[in-house]
């Protein structure tokens, strides 16, 4: 016998169910018919139907020859006469809304059901649809089934949030993957390493600038790497020791340049008297690379040369 589809969503009974409800109409008779509708779909009683032919007993039928539509009425007829729990309720619903056409929180104030556990079924239902029937046969949860369905739903917005990056950033690995000649995983590796080539590329080429401008004459890192001499990692180490040693030149540079200044009252002080007696011995005393630069400064200040004094 051909059952209407919305019937079919419900739970039939256990065995053990089934047998006591086939002993009690084998003694006491069917006390409430099975429903048909006016082309003889089943509309509601397919427990009473299989209990009857445990028992034996010809099954009694009706028609029914009321005015709302029939899947109403097979909804109606099930959802309300059945001892199901509020989760398996809410999925019934949930997987029947379509059908009935009927808005959520309509649904909700029929049924006795909160809008929120028609929420969490809604959302079994499209993240993890495998799990709807299980929820309305009683075997898992609707708090279970939806914490499955939450974790599916962050994985595929994940998903979806990386094949965005990638058309966005790698429009032929993603045309590749698409094309199946490649994987999200994969391309999404060779992303990374583009990305971090051209990370490295852009640290080098600003180390090779600052090189060219302090007048070094040596190769270009970027160069060595295009020559195939070295790859990027170790142009970028290069450019790092690069920067590091520049910088330690710099600090000793201006290091020196303050001890000068600290000391710049002296060299005012002997250029005010450069033939003195103090002022040669006091360079005479000096490394000749010291008093070569005392005099050059000697004579910047006091506006004369000292050269070939006696």
């Amino acid at each position: 016998m051909k059952v209407h589809p919305l019937t079919t969503m419900f739970p039939t009974m256990s065995e053990a169910e089934l047998l006591d409800l086939a002993q009690g109409i084998k003694e006491d008779g069917q006390y409430e018919p099975i429903l048909l509708d006016a082309d003889g779909v089943l509309l509601d009683g397919r427990n009473r139907l299989a209990a009857c032919k445990l028992a034996g007993v010809e099954p009694r039928f009706a028609t029914y020859k009321g005015d709302a539509p029939a899947a109403d009425v097979a909804w109606s007829s099930n959802v309300l006469r059945r001892h199901l729990t509020q989760g398996q309720r809410a999925m019934i619903v949930a997987m029947g809304r379509s059908a009935t056409k009927s808005s959520a929180r309509a649904d909700a104030a029929t049924y006795g059901i909160s809008p929120a556990r028609i929420s969490l079924a809604t959302t079994v239902i499209k993240h993890a649809p495998s799990l709807a029937h299980p929820v309305v046969a009683g075997a898992m949860s609707l708090d279970a089934a939806y914490e499955l369905a939450r974790r599916n739903k962050a994985a595929a917005k994940a998903l979806d949030a990386q094949c965005t990056l990638l058309r966005d950033q790698a429009p032929d690995l993603a045309e590749r993957v698409t094309e199946g000649d490649l994987d999200l995983p994969a391309a999404l590796a060779e992303l990374e390493r583009r990305q971090e080539e051209e990370r490295l590329r852009a640290q080098v080429e600003q180390a090779d600038v600052i090189r060219a401008a302090d007048g070094d004459t040596q190769p270009a890192f970027a160069q060595l790497v295009e020559d195939g001499v070295i790859d990027w990692p170790e142009a970028a180490q290069r450019a790092d020791h690069f920067h590091t040693q520049r910088q330690e030149a710099v600090q000793r540079s201006q290091q020196a340049v303050h001890l000068i200044a600290d000391h710049w009252a002296t060299i005012r002080s002997l250029a005010l008297r450069p033939d003195s007696a103090f002022t040669r011995e006091v360079l005479d005393g000096l490394v000749p690379e010291a008093q070569a630069l005392a005099e050059h400064l000697l004579a910047r200040e006091a506006g004369i040369s000292l050269t070939g004094r006696g």
